[in-house]
């Protein structure tokens, strides 16, 4: 299926799928709220049907935008947006603690007829105003495919420190709040995917799921208002499970209740250093997918789509 791509310079570019619904669309200009980490994200994702699939601003969390990457413990500064979580005394609202990821710019940027494929460069800068890190950042629509009823969103990172000293990434569960390792690339669900179904190759359930590793997780819910489901899947690059090739492990961190969120968390159980000048990459898929999927045809629809 052909797409469509517009661009708003110095806003936001969307991909519209041939019928005119909007898929995807991708922001970065700079957010009007510091604590909210400001910072490009991907909202509104909808399937090819049309179908909202993420969420933006809720209430519990202002600072939850769709899919964005994340930091949420990097040598003391927040990247994540919102409280910062302090062992001992909980979650406090420590602004001097947020940095922002500016938009540098688009070194490449590639539509075609089936196809959108750029990088975008971005600097992370701490709440003081010191650039500690330079992340190329590449974002690729592809496999758009009317009779699956689905289409794949690849989101990668290759992030080199400037800083002059080690970043250290970690998370509240290596700061010491048991099992909320969240960090890295995040997915917040809409309102109507709270209590969804979430599953992996070896099992399910958003609690037994939770700290584990696995190729891929899926999470499938049911809409409001409309009579359908939608399925999200999200997948691992081969080499991010290899110990060979991965800079740290990823776990997962998953909930479905009392809110829907997915993040592929590099650091969820210890923390890890980028030595100065060093640089760590990983490569991620989200399928976004119509209708309620089970574990037989998420494996089959990602067995068919190539790296």
């Amino acid at each position: 299926m052909s797409i469509r791509v517009h661009h708003v310079h110095g806003e936001h570019l969307t991909v519209e799928a041939a019928d005119g619904v909007e898929i995807l669309r991708y922001v970065y200009r700079p957010d009007p709220e510091p604590f909210e980490s400001r910072k490009p994200y991907a909202h509104p994702l909808r399937t090819l049907a049309g179908r909202t699939v993420t969420g933006y601003r809720p209430s519990d969390h202002r600072w939850h935008k769709g899919v964005q990457m994340t930091a949420s413990h990097l040598s003391g500064q927040n990247f994540w947006g919102g409280n910062s979580y302090v062992h001992g005394r909980g979650y406090l609202a420590l602004p001097e603690r947020v940095g922002v990821m500016r938009h540098d710019g688009f070194p490449s940027f590639t539509a075609e007829d089936e196809r959108l494929a750029f990088t975008e460069a971005l600097t992370w800068v701490t709440h003081g105003g010191e650039e500690w890190a330079r992340e190329e950042r590449g974002i690729t629509v592809h496999a758009v495919d009317e009779a699956a009823g689905a289409w794949a969103l690849d989101w990668s990172i290759r992030l080199t420190n400037v800083r002059g000293r080690p970043l250290v990434f970690g998370s509240p569960t290596t700061a010491g709040r048991e099992m909320a390792g969240y960090t890295g690339l995040q997915w917040r669900g809409p309102r109507d995917f709270t209590g969804g179904q979430v599953f992996a190759p070896d099992g399910e359930g958003a609690d037994e799921l939770m700290g584990s590793q696995s190729p891929w997780l899926a999470f499938t819910a049911e809409h409001d208002e409309v009579d359908g489901h939608s399925t999200l899947v999200f997948a691992h690059a081969p080499e991010n499970l290899d110990e060979a090739c991965a800079i740290h492990a990823s776990h997962w961190f998953v909930r479905s209740d009392p809110i829907p969120t997915v993040a592929f968390s590099w650091a969820f159980f210890e923390e890890f250093a980028l030595a100065p000048g060093e640089t760590f990459g990983y490569r991620y898929r989200m399928v976004i997918a119509d209708g309620a999927w089970d574990r037989e045809r998420v494996a089959a629809h990602l067995k068919g789509l190539a790296w």
